[in-house]
């Protein structure tokens, strides 16, 4: 199912397939969870491949990869573990950081396009004008990836005499900067680290701030893909990353498994084969629709062209069957398994719980539905879909 080569994105001196093998080890063992982030070795390594340089713009010495050659990449090591998946799904920071003046992305990128961007972007907090830029301060969750960050990105509401003046911004600053604390202990994805931050009183001058959702002035045809998609896109891939490793994992484990009772081995039961065909034909049809609306846009993108509001809808409504599919997935190979699937170290019960985690992000939400809906009969959806 792995349509990206180990060559892809990495270099000569970095063997994809042995380190996913060696993120698959470590997640098994606990490493990620238990201490609720993912270890530095692993983010560095994540650079070496080129994760974060991704959809950086060549002439600031990034790689200029497509969306879809970015999610491949993203579902490859979401197979190994969802954790690690989901952080390196943030190398999409250009989208965000694509709204900065481009003499700040100069900087930004000079010494390296291997930087790893965390954001904490809700509630925007208020933050005093001064005449230098803005005084930051306040506390951030969902911090996804942070303790291995080097730059921070956190929601503002600008004010000046206790007044809110424009739109939510998001102000970028070093790591360093912030205080993190650790708060994140959830039922999966725990090792994505999505802990607080804490900022006292930082002051962040006006061209390291740019509106949140803001177009990108950058020419390269990246910055016109729709962003807000590929927020989205990035994190459901996770899913079917994880929905995936629990088929070949299944796979694995039917042909040799027998029920305590003398029963035939699990491959064997009819009722396993009709329940295992089922689940994964519904797999591959949400995976190659999900990829299928990323090409469209992409191809329109390169034919100079705007997306279509059905195009972005379209985006976005694959996105959310996508997850909960292969959520209903992780599921159903879980059930299959048996009894002994339901041990808190015991894979499956991993995959079901990263899998979960994924509905629930926003993004997924009920609306998303309702907002497809209102597209598909012609009329506007809420503010935000889109």
């Amino acid at each position: 199912m792995n349509v990206l080569s180990s060559n892809d994105f990495a270099q000569d001196t970095v063997n994809l397939d042995q380190f996913c093998q060696e993120i698959r080890e470590r997640a098994c063992q606990g490493e990620f969870d238990k201490q609720a982030y993912i270890s530095q070795d692993v983010i560095d390594r994540l650079k070496t491949l080129g994760v974060y340089r991704a959809f950086v713009p060549k002439r600031f010495g990034g790689d200029e990869k497509s969306p879809r050659e970015f999610c491949e990449l993203i579902e490859i090591l979401s197979k190994a573990d969802g954790s690690v998946g989901w952080v390196a799904s943030f190398g999409m920071s250009p989208a965000y950081l694509g709204s900065l003046p481009e003499e700040t992305l100069q900087l930004l990128y000079k010494d390296s396009p291997d930087i790893v961007f965390a954001a904490g972007i809700f509630p925007p907090q208020p933050a005093e004008i001064t005449d230098e830029g803005v005084l930051v301060k306040g506390r951030w969750k969902f911090s996804s990836g942070c303790m291995g960050a080097d730059i921070l990105g956190v929601g503002i509401s600008p004010r000046k005499d206790n007044e809110t003046q424009g739109l939510p911004r998001l102000a970028v600053l070093p790591a360093k900067k912030a205080k993190i604390e650790m708060t994140w202990d959830t039922v999966g994805l725990k090792g994505t680290g999505s802990h607080d931050l804490v900022v006292d009183n930082v002051l962040v001058t006006k061209e390291w701030t740019f509106v949140r959702g803001e177009p990108s002035k950058l020419p390269e045809p990246f910055f016109k893909y729709p962003s807000l998609s590929l927020a989205t896109q990035v994190l459901t891939v996770v899913g079917i990353g994880v929905a995936a490793a629990a088929l070949e994992e299944f796979k694995k484990l039917a042909p040799g498994k027998a029920s305590i009772t003398g029963g035939n081995e699990i491959a064997n039961r009819p009722v396993t084969q009709y329940e295992f065909a089922q689940a994964e034909g519904e797999f591959l049809a949400a995976r190659n629709w999900f990829y299928h609306t990323i090409d469209v846009v992409w191809n329109t993108i390169l034919a100079g062209e705007k997306p279509t509001k059905q195009h972005i809808s379209d985006m976005r409504l694959s996105c959310t069957h996508a997850a909960r599919v292969s959520a209903q997935v992780a599921r159903k190979m879980q059930m299959l398994a048996g009894m002994t699937a339901i041990y808190t170290q015991n894979p499956f019960s991993r995959f079901v719980n990263d899998a979960n985690v994924v509905t629930q992000h926003a993004f997924m939400g009920e609306a998303t539905l309702q907002n497809a809906g209102l597209v598909s009969f012609g009329l506007d959806p809420m503010p935000g879909y889109l």
